[in-house]
């Protein structure tokens, strides 16, 4: 028995303009490809334990994936996907592990050509995958997957459970024990990253709601929040099911019922940000009786949606009002991060920092900002994640330094790089917990760490590509009308 499993991960934000060449997917081939998943918490290395303990041969063609950015260069697209097709014929079964938003230059739809390819590779084969929990899902998806799960958590962290729950019910299939397909209620309805956490607010319930209908005899229910930063024809919410093929009709109106309900709350799903002076002020209120550092998110421009970390908004606005003692970082500047190693510990020096990266797609450009400082530690930017997101993993942030401009200590990196743990910190000799003001370019994911260690969280919502303010993309191939967009 043969089973074919790979990955191939992007959430494409169209309005990015971070490049993704094949060399942001750092691809590893064939048994690189087992190594660099087995014994992790991906979707991927579940699906190896399952056809392990089935002792199948496994097919491990390629595991890729990149941080969210602009679109997939074409000749990464095709290279990443032909690895997996043409690894299709002869393969008994067939896992994916995707994300379900990418947008590739000659594919607005990169999961669901890849699924069209696959199944026309193999026909008949059982074929699952398993989806982030922000997939823009598509019909083309629906219609060619034997089985579909995706993510229950945001912040992720049942990569692996998901892999557990798709791989299971295919390998079902395989062994003649059921017979599923897939069906779906896609909703006009762009939801805010924001609003799609599951530890509170709508999105926790909808998720409670997708759970108890398993719980009542469906194999699987996704609630997919969707990825709206992306200029396509629907960067929608869905609700989808793995259903027995005999159990269709009943799973279709439990699908149209959940998504009723999520629609009742539409408003819900909405983030409205606040003027950014607004909010800074919010956070002095908060630091004057605090003994623990106030979290500024600045999520309007997090590498993990697509970013460049090298806005300077949220910190020029925090310095014009007054706020000091204030720890930033990662901010992305490889030219500044250059011109600071080269001056060394100790160098005062003054630089234009940030403000770099050209936001062509949103119109805006600024200028650099003029600050003069003191070079207070140079590293190689890599430390060990303490968890609980990605435990025990080595991150690397390229050359990084510690910048200190009196008001603010600023970590700048020559990578853009999500403030997963305090080692972003401390690999420059800073305490992040001895400061009035963190200011991290993040949205979600820093929060497990840091927010346990602060006085209170202010999100802060600059004009970058990563903007929970809709009104400054120029959608144009978006299918009209669609909330919040239009009023429904």
């Amino acid at each position: 028995m043969k089973v074919l499993i790979a990955r191939l991960n992007h959430e494409t934000n169209t309005f990015s303009p971070v490049p993704t060449p094949l060399a942001a997917f750092n691809p590893s081939y064939g048994d690189e490809a087992y190594r660099a998943n087995k014994g992790m918490r991906t979707a991927m290395a579940a699906f190896i334990d399952l056809a392990e303990d089935l002792g199948a041969t496994l097919v491990t063609p390629v595991s890729a994936t990149a941080n969210p950015s602009g679109p997939v260069h074409a000749p990464a697209y095709d290279e990443l996907t032909r690895c997996i097709v043409e690894a299709a014929p002869g393969c008994d079964a067939i896992l994916l592990d995707l994300h379900g938003a990418m947008v590739a230059e000659n594919s607005a739809d990169g999961e669901g050509d890849l699924l069209a390819r696959v199944r026309a590779a193999a026909p008949g084969v059982p074929l699952g995958v398993a989806l982030d929990l922000h997939g823009n899902i598509t019909e083309k998806m629906v219609h060619h997957a034997d089985v579909m799960v995706g993510f229950k958590t945001y912040p992720h962290i049942d990569m692996y459970e998901t892999g557990e729950h798709a791989g299971r019910l295919l390998l079902q299939m395989l062994r003649g024990e059921a017979h599923y397909c897939v069906c779906w209620h896609r909703l006009p309805l762009m939801s805010h990253t924001l609003r799609s956490t599951t530890l509170e607010g709508p999105m926790q319930g909808a998720v409670a709601a997708a759970r108890t209908l398993e719980a009542q005899g469906l194999p699987a229910v996704t609630v997919f929040a969707g990825f709206a930063l992306a200029d396509i024809e629907a960067p929608c919410m869905s609700v989808v099911a793995t259903c027995r093929a005999d159990g269709l009709d009943a799973a279709q109106a439990a699908v149209d019922g959940l998504a009723r309900q999520i629609w009742g709350r539409r408003d819900d799903y909405v983030y409205r940000s606040e003027p950014l002076a607004d909010s800074l002020r919010r956070a002095q209120q908060l630091a004057a009786d605090a003994t623990r550092p106030v979290l500024l998110l600045d999520h309007g421009d997090n590498c993990m949606s697509g970013g460049t970390c090298d806005t300077m908004d949220v910190l020029q606005a925090a310095l014009d009002l007054g706020l000091s003692d204030i720890a930033v970082g990662p901010l992305c500047d490889p030219e500044a991060v250059h011109t600071l190693a080269a001056a060394g510990m100790g160098a005062e020096v003054e630089i234009a920092l940030g403000n770099k990266v050209a936001l062509d797609h949103i119109g805006r450009h600024k200028q650099p900002l003029r600050l003069r400082g003191t070079v207070r530690a140079v590293s190689d930017g890599s430390y060990t994640v303490t968890g609980p997101i990605y435990t025990g993993q080595l991150c690397h942030m390229g050359r990084s330094v510690c910048f200190d401009i009196g008001a603010a200590q600023i970590v700048v990196t020559e990578q853009t790089h999500e403030p997963w743990d305090l080692g972003v910190f401390h690999c420059v000799d800073i305490d992040p917990t001895q400061f009035r003001y963190l200011l991290l370019k993040s949205r979600m994911y820093c929060r497990p760490v840091f927010v346990p260690l602060s006085a209170g969280l202010v999100e802060c919502d600059s004009p970058g590509v990563t903007t929970s303010d809709f009104g400054r993309f120029p959608f144009a191939k978006v299918n009209r009308p669609v909330h919040p967009l239009d009023v429904l």
